[in-house]
């Protein structure tokens, strides 16, 4: 099959790239316009296969997204590409309504046309595969509930009402003109080529800095952490064996307080890095409470249990498992978090100014 990923410079977006490229025979062409979440080094190790291609596109750029339609004749559209971090969004909700409203509705309105020159066979397997987040429905105010397909839609930040937005559109697309979709929210991914100003790389990073460890409010909120490659695997098999017009939640069983995720991952370091910074005994001396985001969510939790049942599919890493990996991921890559925060990682792969 030919899959279009848009987003698929950023971080789960590449994750879904490799896993394509590495484990199937189906060829993928990216499209990202590489704001600063866009990263083509998270590419790097699938760039030189023939079944990759990657175009410098933004979503809402009408003309350039059909171009690429007819070009590329996708079989499937994976639609990874948003502006997704909540605190830029309450800053700056402008860029979220741009992106995750108006480039779904472009995107959108180019599968249509492109799904009615489609025919047979063709028509039948055509997918217009909608990645959300568990965000849309709002927080959790009791230990016990899950978030499931049926959960009403209650979004708490700009970011995730552009979300919400953008996910009431697909759904509109479906039913009124027929467009094959489905849609899958997952709860919060963690993993290798993660942004650093998302909190689990943030502590990794800022702990061997020797900076503060910030946590907001008294770090009680509770996420449900999904590890990305296994966020990949479910996206694929949704998006070649999911039921038309059908929402699939996805997200890890691995409950965790906001204090808990920062204490686990400096106990972990201290175990494992011998020469720590100055004067730091250990690395949760560093975690240092600041002021509660506007609108902050209380407790996310996933039931998965339609995605296991239905497709199959279940995750394959545990919290503890899952978070060693990732920091000795970033560990042993401090070349590419280094040139992140240096900004050096911007354009140079294709020749641009920073």
């Amino acid at each position: 099959m030919k899959i279009l990923v848009t987003g698929g410079a950023g971080f789960i977006g590449s994750a879904v790239v490799r896993h394509i490229i590495n484990n199937t025979q189906d060829t993928v062409c990216v499209v990202d316009c590489l704001t600063y979440a866009g990263n083509l080094e998270s590419l790097a190790s699938v760039e030189n296969n023939p079944r990759y291609s990657f175009s410098r596109t933004d979503i809402t750029d009408a003309k350039g997204i059909v171009t690429l339609f007819n070009e590329f004749q996708p079989d499937i559209v994976m639609h990874l590409a948003a502006e997704s971090h909540v605190d830029r969004s309450i800053d700056g909700p402008a860029a979220f309504i741009q992106t995750n409203v108006i480039g779904t509705f472009t995107l959108l309105e180019a599968a249509r046309n492109h799904y009615a020159t489609l025919d047979g066979k063709q028509k039948d397997t055509f997918r217009f595969h909608h990645i959300s987040t568990d965000e849309v429905f709002g927080d959790l105010h009791d230990a016990e509930g899950l978030f499931t397909e049926q959960t009403a839609y209650a979004p708490s930040s700009p970011y995730s009402a552009s979300k919400a937005g953008s996910d009431h559109l697909v759904r509109a697309w479906n039913r009124t003109y027929g467009l094959p979709v489905v849609i899958t929210n997952c709860s919060n991914n963690y993993g290798p080529y993660h942004f650093p100003e998302k909190l689990i790389p943030l502590i990794i990073l800022n702990a061997l800095a020797g900076k503060p460890l910030p946590v907001y409010g008294n770090g009680e909120q509770v996420r449900d952490w999904l590890y990305v490659e296994d966020h990949a695997r479910a996206l694929y098999k949704v998006a070649t064996e999911g039921k038309e017009g059908e929402t699939y939640c996805i997200g890890g069983h691995n409950e965790r307080k906001n204090i808990d995720v920062v204490k686990t991952i400096c106990a972990i370091l201290d175990k494992i890095i011998d020469k720590k910074p100055a004067n730091v005994l250990s690395f949760a001396e560093l975690i240092t409470f600041v002021a509660d985001r506007p609108g902050h969510d209380l407790r996310y939790a996933i039931d998965a249990s339609k995605i296991k049942r239905e497709l199959g599919w279940v995750p394959l890493e545990t919290f503890e498992s899952g978070i060693e990996k990732t920091i000795n991921w970033y560990l042993t890559h401090e070349g590419w978090w280094q040139r992140v925060l240096d900004g050096s990682y911007a354009g140079e792969r294709l020749g641009l100014s920073k």
